[in-house]
């Protein structure tokens, strides 16, 4: 779990009920074209729920985390 996820999940407040902290879950998607033809998933989001009522927000961890396309691209390549 990334750092950012981490602290979504303390730091969340639920906007529907006023609970504070979250459940997170991460999620890697692929695009179009060639991402989608060879399995490279560069998308990933971090969902975070209300675990009082179950609202849930997205969040996008490339933004959060200030990463690049070619440092997504090579973890993409790379890893396990």
């Amino acid at each position: 779990m990334s750092q950012a996820t981490e602290l979504l999940a303390r730091e969340f407040v639920c906007a529907r009920c006023g609970n504070k902290g979250g459940q997170t879950q991460e999620l890697a998607m692929s695009g179009t074209g060639l991402s989608r033809l060879l399995e490279i998933q560069p998308y990933r989001y971090t969902f975070v729920s209300c675990p009082s009522c179950g609202y849930t927000e997205v969040f996008n961890l490339d933004i959060l985390e200030g990463r690049d396309d070619l440092g997504t691209f090579l973890e993409a390549l790379f890893m396990d």
